[in-house]
């Protein structure tokens, strides 16, 4: 493996922030979900993400549910631990579709890496980070069970790296196998680079979704836009903050160990079918309590 990837394969530790996205729930109780919908404030059009120095041009066809309501989705609907939530910029939700319903949402981010250089885009060993990868997942299983989790398998790219160089945009998915799941898992990641980092779309739902979430993918990934003075262009290297890694070391930071390991529970209950969807919305529902069911609960939260 060449040292690059060596770099990025130790990256992938520290630099992983993949917030653990997952799929919706089943219907909640009809009050229940009337009146949290109903306090939800979403954007559609020109969306500005300030803290991303970005803009989404949205139009019709999605919606933007901003930091505070989407921080609300992804923990009170979608089971995942406030903690894991904290830099959540907002959460993108195809047209006429609600949280509550089994589809894909985009959770945004801005990873503050530094200027990536995509010099050499068109030489990078993607099939060499897969491997690193499924390694330390693997290697991570054992510690999942003592949690008390089901062992998860990176199968292989359900969309293997690919970059956009008109709008700095890369593209990756994976497959994921959980022990004793129903259907694989599919994570994809958008990543837009900018003058001083990347903003981040994470999305998980399952593999026999994968036409659909690959198409919105592609599709946001062309609507995210910088603002003049933050855009890829504007780099200068004698006053900006540079990245270690390239390409591939974004990659391997987003697929490493720790980025699968932290998932979210969801994404685990999205292996083993709806049936669970209603325990977990049913906890909501009664208080926030998270149900484990069979996978019963955690000794370590890192490990969700």
């Amino acid at each position: 493996m060449v040292r690059g990837l060596l770099v990025a394969s130790g990256l992938a530790l520290a630099l992983s922030a993949s917030v653990p996205v997952v799929a919706a729930p089943s219907r909640a109780p009809e009050t229940t979900q009337a009146s949290f919908e109903a306090s939800l404030h979403p954007q559609s059009g020109d969306i500005s993400v300030s803290d991303a120095r970005a803009v989404l041009h949205l139009g019709k066809d999605y919606y933007f549910l901003p930091a505070d309501d989407a921080k609300r989705v992804l923990t009170q609907v979608w089971g995942n631990p406030p903690d894991s939530v904290s830099d959540v910029l907002g959460l993108i939700l195809p047209a006429g579709k609600t949280a509550f319903d089994n589809v894909w949402g985009a959770v945004v981010t801005f990873e503050d890496t530094g200027h990536v250089s995509d010099a050499d885009a068109g030489s990078q060993d993607y099939a060499a980070v897969l491997k690193n990868a499924q390694d330390g997942a693997e290697a991570s299983n054992a510690a999942r069970r003592e949690a008390g989790y089901p062992a998860v398998h990176l199968v292989g790219w359900a969309q293997p790296p690919s970059y956009d160089g008109t709008h700095h945009a890369l593209i990756w998915a994976r497959n994921l196998a959980f022990d004793g799941g129903k259907v694989n898992s599919l994570n994809y990641d958008v990543r837009t680079l900018g003058r001083t980092g990347a903003l981040s779309l994470n999305m998980v739902s399952d593999m026999n979704s994968l036409p659909k979430v690959r198409t919105a993918a592609k599709t946001l990934s062309e609507r995210v836009a910088f603002v003049p003075g933050a855009t890829y262009a504007d780099y200068d290297a004698s006053i900006d903050k540079t990245a270690e890694y390239g390409l591939a070391g974004l990659v391997a930071a987003g697929v490493g160990a720790a980025a699968v390991k932290k998932l979210g529970l969801l994404a685990i209950i999205l292996a083993f079918g709806k049936k669970f969807f209603v325990l977990v919305i049913a906890a909501v529902a009664a208080g926030g309590r998270y149900l484990f069911g069979r996978i019963g609960k955690p000794k370590d939260p890192d490990l969700i």
